[in-house]
């Protein structure tokens, strides 16, 4: 599965859970949080789940539905 398609999957995920998925701006790939990844809760803005969270771990997160990191 392609990485596009692996996000939009999720980000559909967290929208049913009133979450949204973010991916970090970072454009350096030697960033230490390039590529990563966090849950922020659609209504208040508040981060659910860390930015330093590869996509699997979201993946997880999501399928496990909690709300706490």
């Amino acid at each position: 599965m392609s990485a596009s398609v692996q996000e939009n999957r999720l980000r559909r995920m967290a929208k049913r859970q009133g979450l949204r998925l973010v991916k970090a701006r970072r454009r350096d790939p030697l960033a230490l949080d390039y590529g990563r990844f966090s849950l922020v809760d659609a209504a208040s803005g508040e981060v659910v789940l860390g930015g330093t969270r590869d996509i699997a771990q979201v993946e997880t997160q999501l399928r496990d539905g909690r709300r706490e990191a």
